[in-house]
């Protein structure tokens, strides 16, 4: 079982890169035509060479839009996360809601 591991992940990685190709906008493809990338992909998929070419030269990679990326998080601080018992807003609202206060 262990020995088709590799031919699938070759299979895996040559579809997934297809179907990137041609899910990508024209406008956003570099260096060649994109039907020419499909043919490289197609051809040298087995090799490795046309979806590797494809996914490091291929297609303009660019990072979610909105600053949502994880580097930004930590260096913005925003998005922190405060465990319940370290947020004085969850201990406050417990406190109003404590029925021994309502006396």
């Amino acid at each position: 079982m262990l020995r088709y591991l590799p031919f699938l992940l070759v299979l895996a990685l040559w579809i997934y890169a297809f179907v990137d190709c041609l899910n990508t906008p024209e406008e956003e493809v570099r260096h060649l035509p994109k039907v020419v990338w499909v043919i490289v992909i197609l051809l040298f998929g087995e090799v490795l060479v046309g979806p590797v070419a494809w996914l490091l030269t291929g297609r303009v990679r660019r990072a979610p839009t909105g600053g949502s990326t994880p580097s930004q998080w930590q260096r913005d601080g925003a998005a922190r996360w405060v465990a319940p018992d370290d947020n004085p807003e969850f201990l406050r609202s417990l406190e109003r809601d404590d029925p021994r206060n309502d006396g």
